[in-house]
């Protein structure tokens, strides 16, 4: 026999975050938010499925239509507590003053537990207390969450005070703000609100972290991918008797920044998915580095590794990386970056400016009798540009509330951005030496066993800086 799926009904009033908490809980940004009273007229369940198996259901309510009345009917109520609801709903069911209580109670007649929901920034009020008091008289367990939609906590004690005495336990919780790790806090409070719900919450918040670890895993991957794809990118055009061949340059260096904007696009709108954001769209988030192109000077500036630590990532690779290098190589533009590397060509990467960007500084290109070819990537920059524009984008993502609706008018500002913002400059000198590893794999004809081992190891650091993304607050 199927183990019951534990139900959650989500209780309130509109514009007070009941909906909110519900599309954050639920994972879901379909859940209609509306100030409107009257908006939910009917109850509508929000399952959450992994692997296409149902585990938790939190279901929205129509507000409360006539409390006080309700109230009263129950203190006056005879007959068995067992049956208050069932008995309530058999007497009013037909009267159209009664109809939003009566769907509303009807979850907790098939033993939905109750989350209640108010704004703790405004005064209680004696609708409110006949609210608790309806919901304490249902016996079902319960728990009440105090919305936090500003830093006004004038009523705060008022509130808190009131729900001791009507409710199992009690929560504050921003709907609009909440990051997964305290998504996950808030479930975890559900299992204390009965002592009987505790193992089957117990293994929806297991389910929840391993299906979470899941999704990380596949983001690896895309990170991997596009981090292969990126540095391994390579491309010929023929070459005409007597041609130039700076405009050939100029238009293959083109063609690969447009690949790989395109393909970090793409790469995003994947890790979008995996984190079910169907509405929110991160095309352009309050983060101002993650609305710089990813070629501008600007993001190679903020992201990515300082100068110091640069050039020793540029040793251990071997890789040419900055300006100056063709005064090194007797003048020649071309051809020198994939034998000028160590310490020489690492100590450019301190330089600054668009140069830093030029094709040849950033491909590297080779001119055989019959053709000009780009490729592959010889900075080493780019790897830990690129690792960390998808960090930050993963941070949004994951971090922004289900039930949040003001991503549009949201602005950014670098001015108080710290001199590298990005995560890799806080990885150690083993981090970026794996790091170096994989690109130095990547530049090369390598076998598929050293890919592997590179790959595998960089995955690892990767999964790493997911799970500390995870949890901490969204980087302002």
């Amino acid at each position: 026999m199927a183990e019951p799926v534990p139900e959650f009904a989500v209780i309130g009033h509109p514009n007070e975050g009941k909906s909110s908490v519900l599309s954050t809980l639920a994972e879901d940004d379909s859940v209609r938010i509306s100030p409107m009273p009257g908006e939910t007229r009917e109850c509508q369940a929000f399952p959450v499925c992994i692997d296409g198996r149902e585990i938790i259901r939190f279901t929205d309510t129509p507000g409360f239509q006539n409390p006080q009345k309700s109230l009263q009917w129950m203190q006056g109520y005879q007959g068995d507590d067992g049956n208050l609801i069932a008995d309530f709903i058999a007497a009013h069911r037909d009267d159209p003053d009664f109809q939003d209580d009566c769907k509303l109670l009807t979850p907790l007649l098939r033993g939905a537990g109750i989350i209640f929901v108010v704004d703790g920034s405004r005064p209680l009020r004696n609708m409110d207390k006949a609210e608790m008091e309806i919901l304490r008289l249902t016996g079902c367990p319960r728990m009440a969450i105090i919305n936090c939609k500003d830093a006004d906590t004038t009523w705060l004690g008022k509130w808190q005070s009131e729900f001791r005495k009507h409710f199992n336990s009690i929560r504050l919780f921003n709907s609009c703000q909440a990051t997964y790790g305290e998504r996950i806090e808030l479930l975890e409070s559900l299992k204390g609100i009965d002592q009987a719900l505790h193992p089957v919450l117990d293994k929806v918040v297991r389910s929840f972290k391993e299906d979470w670890e899941q999704r990380n895993t596949q983001v690896v991957e895309l990170l991997l991918d596009l981090i292969e794809e990126g540095i391994g990118y390579s491309r010929s055009l023929p070459l005409k008797t007597g041609e130039d061949e700076e405009p050939l340059k100029k238009k293959l260096h083109k063609e690969y920044e447009n690949f790989l904007r395109r393909r970090e696009e793409g790469c995003q709108k994947e890790i979008r998915a995996l984190y079910k954001h169907n509405i929110f769209n991160l095309e352009l988030p309050a983060h101002p580095i993650l609305q710089e192109d990813l070629f501008s000077e600007k993001t190679w500036e903020f992201l990515g590794l300082n100068s110091s630590q640069l050039i020793m990532a540029g040793a251990l690779s071997g890789a040419a990386i900055g300006a100056g290098i063709d005064v090194a190589a007797a003048g020649l533009s071309f051809g020198v970056f994939s034998t000028i590397g160590g310490l020489v060509g690492a100590a450019g990467t301190a330089l600054k400016g668009r140069t830093f960007l030029s094709d040849t500084r950033l491909l590297g290109m080779r001119l055989d009798t019959q053709q000009v070819t780009v490729g592959p990537v010889k900075n080493i920059q780019l790897l830990f540009v690129l690792l960390d524009r998808q960090f930050l984008f993963y941070s949004h993502v994951v971090n922004w509330a289900h039930g949040r609706r003001d991503h549009e008018t949201l602005t950014g500002s670098d001015e108080t951005l710290p001199a590298k913002f990005g995560y890799s400059a806080d990885w150690n000198s083993q981090d970026r030496r794996i790091c170096s590893r994989f690109f130095e794999v990547l530049q090369s004809e390598r076998s598929s066993e050293s890919l592997s081992e590179a790959r595998a190891g960089v995955a690892d650091l990767i999964q790493r800086t997911l799970r500390k993304i995870s949890l901490e607050k969204i980087r302002k």
